[in-house]
């Protein structure tokens, strides 16, 4: 099996900064993409930043030149820096990834359970 686990969520002021990392653990292959999503109190969960493998990387219009995703292959890690936060970013931030069983060398879409980051105005 797979797990996902994050951490690094929390309260913080308007301006303020958090880094979320999601890591990885279990039967694994390897990673293909890793997502950010996120899903604020009575809205529908939405994609937040995107990874390849290869560290090509997408945004949302609303995080763009704010957030910043990345990854470490080597410990199947993917974090989300977050600068210049906003009120509207709270939410609950959700990881996802495309993984690859070492015991059933199917591909696999995993989550994790989420961490709640609350921002303060």
């Amino acid at each position: 099996q797979v797990q996902l686990v994050e951490s690094g969520g929390g309260l913080v002021q308007a301006g303020g900064s958090l880094r979320l990392s999601c890591v990885a653990s279990g039967s694994i292959d390897r990673i293909n993409a890793m997502y950010w999503y996120r899903q604020a109190p009575g809205k529908q969960r939405e994609l937040v930043a995107h990874i390849t493998s290869g560290g090509s990387t997408t945004y949302a219009d609303a995080v763009k030149g704010r957030f910043t995703i990345s990854r470490d292959n080597a410990k199947n890690t993917a974090y989300l820096q977050m600068d210049s936060l906003k009120p509207e970013d709270t939410a609950v931030y959700y990881c996802n990834a495309v993984v690859a069983s070492l015991t059933t060398a199917a591909w696999g879409d995993y989550w994790g359970q989420g961490t709640q980051v609350t921002v303060s105005s």
